[in-house]
């Protein structure tokens, strides 16, 4: 089984996988040079060294080269200090040239060998007149990266309406598919402001239950249903999920809340309606004129 060591660029985000040196120890935050497919890197030990099925690792890994010492602490800290300045440039050469896109991040490399910028817009860019003027002002290697609305508001960070800072920005290391489906099987409003964070797009955290209500609406009647109550017989209107309850509408015209156990199914509702043919039909007798 061949060893491996997890590695974190930034805080809050996706670990990946190297080869660990042989002859040097590291532990969990130790600072590491690696080889990536973008060059030399500096990331932080997120899982100390061992063995796994070799099933398990994807592709050909690359190595950690060395552990990071404190000139490149140093090194690193005085080009981050130079990231505000290099993206205000950048924002400035974006207005003059007029390219649709917006500038969010600058980032230099740990040795300042290569700059990158972050940006957004709603098409492709042509941006190669901008990165030429980039190197003239840096002479340094620059590159431009395009990310979504949800990597912006990751970087940008805030709070959102539940009153806690923003899920990726605070813990959330990877997006995964949310779906409109998910807000209804939770029966929340389907208004955009209602399910929709600080980045326009649906709330993450509707995906964190959405299994479990899936589970429990398979326990429950179906809307519609015809169920007979202590109250009196009646039709299902709504269904609370978490209080596993039924709204239902008496036959006497009154409306109550009752919890599914008490309540007995007489006719449930057909699962589909049959789509009528879009085929013509003629009439028995009837011939085309």
């Amino acid at each position: 089984m061949p060893n491996i060591i997890g590695v974190r660029f930034k805080p809050v985000t996706k670990i990946y996988y190297f080869l660990p040196l042989a002859d040097t120890p590291l532990k969990v935050s130790d600072p590491v040079i690696v080889k990536t497919s973008r060059g030399q890197e500096l990331g932080w030990v997120a899982i100390e060294p061992k063995q796994v099925p070799r099933k398990e690792v994807k592709g050909t890994l690359k190595p950690v080269l060395r552990k990071a010492t404190p000139l490149d602490l140093i090194k690193m800290e005085e080009y981050k200090a130079l990231e505000a300045e290099a993206l205000e440039k950048c924002k400035q050469q974006v207005a003059k040239t007029g390219l649709p896109m917006k500038a969010i991040q600058a980032e230099y490399s740990y040795d300042g060998s290569k700059l990158l910028f972050l940006f957004t817009a709603e098409q492709r860019v042509d941006f190669r007149d901008l990165v030429r003027n980039m190197v003239r002002a840096f002479r340094t290697r620059v590159e431009m990266r395009q990310i979504g609305a949800r990597d912006e508001a990751k970087i940008i960070d805030g709070y959102g309406r539940c009153g806690r800072r923003i899920c990726c920005s605070s813990w959330l290391t990877d997006f995964h598919p949310v779906s409109i489906r998910m807000a209804k099987n939770q029966n929340l409003p389907l208004a955009p402001t209602e399910i929709s964070g600080l980045c326009g797009r649906l709330l993450c955290c509707l995906s964190y239950e959405d299994e479990m209500y899936k589970a429990v609406r398979k326990t429950l009647p179906r809307t519609g249903s015809i169920v007979e109550t202590p109250e009196g017989k009646g039709r299902i209107r709504g269904l609370n999920i978490l209080k596993e309850t039924a709204i239902v509408a008496l036959d006497n015209d009154t409306r109550i809340e009752i919890p599914v156990s008490e309540i007995e199914v007489i006719k449930s509702p057909s699962s589909r309606p049959q789509k009528r043919s879009r085929k013509s039909t003629k009439r028995k007798g009837q011939t085309r004129q």
